[in-house]
């Protein structure tokens, strides 16, 4: 009975390894003012219903990776306020989403850099003793299973792995853009002028996707001499990364190759950069599309956010010139559509669009109202604002700078609880 009981256990096999994920939450997010006036970037609403952190999380949680710190700086109060109320994981088997915010712990002084916030938490790593770690970005909209990435990492032996993803080269000025040779990083450059194209799309570069697989202990050794290199911006892509690179310790993954359960030809390997007004504007253009470029509606990796317990959206009258319908977008929980046309927009919880009004090419954020008869075009309205009725917005862009942010691309930004006055005269 005992040598049957012992031949059940095989000696040979080895722990699944210990993984560790921290996300990077900390930014300002000056780009997307007034977005960012007065919350963290990662706490920027998108999609109706998310926050921009929802991304990341879903993919780590989704991969069954549940040992995450967020770690925050700016602004981060209803940021720490979102991930405690929705990222409350069981922790009977040691699963967290935490917070973290600035603590100072090697000095009076807030991060320097996206390397620095990490050396100032090495206290993280002491605690979970992993033996990989992950570093996430969290402005970035897009599904990806870091499975397979870390598996990758494992088997090459390498001190990291960077994501990468092909951008337009026109492009590249915004990101850290990535020379390979094989599955190795043969050159980094961070935010070139001008980027090499890839030999088989030369209009095309890879650039780095913002997320990161390091060995743990080749880390902490990197991270404690960048501490102690005075002319470092203490920056990941900026500094840390070129000198792995330089080292031969960095190897790149390819974002094009993950596979996501669930996903379509239309919306596989789809990543935005949500930084500035214009791409955060384009993201939600993609997700209202008939055949959405990225998908909300992928069940099988689901994006998970909390909005309340609103009840469904609603649209009433059915009269001539008087008719509540929304077409071609997406309309979140506690709406009221009361004789109002809504075309190509997306309505987050308790927005109230008012008989005769006109919402077109529109982000509307928790409860804005729109008054009756108004007329709003490509506009992006932050929380709790009021259109009075009559009101034009987003047709005269000129107009519009006078009183409003407007953006590179002319989409019209009204900041949360802006009055709405009328147009000064000229």
């Amino acid at each position: 009975m005992m040598a049957a009981a012992m031949a059940v256990v095989d000696p040979s096999r080895r722990a699944p390894p210990r993984v560790f994920c921290i996300v990077l939450a900390g930014g300002e997010g000056k780009r997307l003012w007034p977005l960012t006036k007065d919350r963290a970037k990662p706490a920027v609403p998108i999609g109706g219903v998310y926050r921009l952190v929802d991304f990341v999380l879903s993919n780590l949680v989704n991969a069954e990776l549940r040992r995450i710190a967020v770690l925050t700086q700016y602004k981060s109060h209803s940021l720490d306020r979102h991930i405690s109320q929705t990222w409350r994981l069981s922790p009977l088997l040691g699963n967290y989403v935490t917070p973290v915010p600035a603590q100072m712990r090697r000095g009076p002084r807030w991060f320097s850099g996206s390397a620095d916030a990490i050396y100032q938490n090495f206290n993280l790593l002491g605690d979970e003793k992993p033996d990989y770690v992950l570093v996430f970005g969290a402005d970035h909209l897009y599904r990806m299973d870091p499975r397979q990435m870390i598996a990758q990492h494992v088997e090459s032996g390498a001190g990291v792995t960077v994501a990468g993803v092909r951008v337009p080269i026109s492009e590249a000025q915004s990101f850290g853009v990535i020379e390979r040779d094989g599955d190795r990083i043969a050159a980094f450059h961070e935010k070139p002028a001008r980027a090499p194209g890839l030999p088989e799309a030369p209009q095309t570069c890879l650039a780095s996707m913002g997320n990161y697989v390091f060995t743990a202990q080749l880390l902490v050794d990197a991270l404690v001499e960048d501490a102690e290199t005075p002319s470092s911006r203490h920056d990941l892509g900026g500094d840390l990364i070129p000198r792995l690179v330089q080292r031969g310790e960095a190897a790149v993954y390819d974002f094009a190759s993950n596979v996501v359960p669930g996903s379509t030809e239309h919306d596989q390997g789809y990543w935005r950069d949500v930084g500035t007004l214009d791409s955060y504007y384009d993201a939600h253009m993609d997700l209202i599309s008939v055949v959405p470029m990225f998908s909300l509606y992928n069940l099988e990796w689901p994006i998970y956010s909390f909005y309340g317990p609103l009840p469904p959206a609603k649209f009433v009258f059915d009269e001539e010139k008087r008719r509540g319908i929304a077409m071609d977008s997406i309309v979140s929980p506690g709406v009221i559509v009361a004789g109002g046309t809504v075309r190509q927009s997306v309505l987050s919880p308790g927005v109230r669009v008012g008989g005769g009004a006109v919402v077109e090419g529109c982000v509307l954020l928790d409860g804005v109202e729109i008054g009756e008869g108004a007329v709003v075009r490509r506009t992006i309205i932050d929380k709790e604002v009021v259109v009075p009725p009559g009101a034009v917005i987003g047709v005269d862009p000129v107009a519009e700078a006078r009183r409003f942010t407007v953006s590179t691309k002319g989409v019209t930004v009204i900041a949360k609880r802006e009055p709405v006055l009328p147009i000064p005269d000229a």
